[in-house]
Order: C-alpha cells, then structure tokens, then sequence
C-alpha cells in the first residue's frame, strides 16, 4: 500500500508540474513529451509520468498517439468557449451564494491579495500577477463552500488558461483587470448576492473579450 501512495504522489507531482508549464506556455502548443525525458528530468520511473500524461488529455491539453508519442495539444477554439461558458456559469453562482455569509476574514485575505496584485503590477511582474489573478478566483470559489464544483471548474479553466497568458499583456488590460477585482471584493463584502453576481458577470465578460480577440488571431492564422 505504501509503495502504490508513492506512485500516486509522483504521479500528482508530475501531473502538477506538466501542467504548470503548459498552461503557462513553457510548453508551447505541439511541444512534444517525451516520458523518457521527462523521467529523468524528475527523478521518477515512466508509469508516473504516464498516469500524469493521461490526466492532461482528459483535460484537452495532451494528446497521445500510440506508436507515434504525446504532444502538448493544440488551443482549440471550440475548447475554449466552452470553458467561458462553463466557467461564467459556476463562477458568478458562486459569487451569488458567497456574498451574503462573507465575513471579516474572507475581506482580509481578499484586501491582501489585491495589496498584491497592485505590487506585482507595480513592479512589472505579471507572472506574479496572473497567479495572484488565480488565487483571487480561487478563493471566492472555495469561500462559497463548492469543494466539488471547486474542482469541476479547475478543470474546465485549463483550456483558457493559455489564451490568458496570450492576452494578459494587452495595453491596460492589466491594470483594468485589477479595477474589476476591486469591485468583486467590495460586492462581497457588501453582502448583496446580485450586486456580486453582476460584477463576475461583468468582469467575466471583460475576459471573454480578449480571449475572443485571441481566439481571432488563432482563426485568421489557421
């Protein structure tokens, strides 16, 4: 039993690894994956990294051909939207059922991580910000007690996530993304269910555009 928790443990580390930099374009689209390296590079045997390359194309960000190798997958417009809709549909409920049982320690943890997100824009680090971004979402989802719907929507956000990065560096998106977080925090804090599912609606709608935008690129180019 001991030994079969280790491989599921090397296995999560690697799934979480892999996925990291594909999400973060470290591995670009059509990178392929190679178990024999990437065994070595992580100090673990193939089976690992073989339950790890499974996970991801489930969640559309590997594909595996037998005989032929894995590969980063391709940004799949029709992938995508479906993710914006799944995504808007979770996340402004969540906002709706957090905003009336929020209370001072929520408001806390939400006023520290937009004291970051202002530094990290401040100091030009949007990696740091796009995390901070992450964790902010994070958080008010977890805070509306949806453990389950909590990893539903993780899932669901992959094949965004890559276009995110793309469009994050959109003159003045940064900063107006920033502006929209504010007004999340203080709809919760507020304690109105609609004033908070409006402004994830809003805010989310904002993201669709540039992904939109991004999404065109990809078409034109293809």
């Amino acid at each position: 039993m001991a030994g079969a928790a280790r491989d599921v443990s090397k296995a999560e580390r690697v799934y979480a690894i892999l996925r990291r930099r594909i999400r973060e374009l470290a591995l670009p689209p059509g990178a392929p994956l190679r178990k024999e390296e990437i065994a070595a590079e992580l100090g673990v045997s193939r089976a690992p990294v073989s339950e790890a390359l499974a996970r991801l194309a489930e969640e559309g960000l590997a594909e595996i051909f037998p005989q032929h190798g894995s590969f980063v997958a391709p940004i799949r417009p029709e992938a995508v939207r479906e993710s914006l809709f799944i995504r808007s549909a979770l996340e402004i409920e969540a906002m709706r059922r957090l905003a009336p049982t929020a209370d001072a320690d929520l408001a806390a943890r939400l006023d520290e991580n937009l004291a970051g997100q202002a530094a990290a824009l401040d100091a030009g680090d949007l990696a740091r910000f796009h995390d901070l971004d992450e964790a902010l979402h994070a958080l008010l989802f977890a805070s509306a007690g949806t453990s389950r719907a909590l990893r539903i929507l993780d899932a669901a956000r992959a094949p965004l996530d890559r276009l995110r990065r793309l469009a994050l560096p959109e003159p003045g998106r940064p900063q107006a993304t920033l502006a929209e977080h504010r007004r999340l925090a203080d709809a919760v804090k507020s304690g109105d269910a609609e004033l908070a599912g409006a402004a994830m609606r809003v805010h989310l709608a904002n993201v669709a555009r540039s992904i939109e935008a991004e999404l065109a690129k990809l078409e034109a180019a293809g």
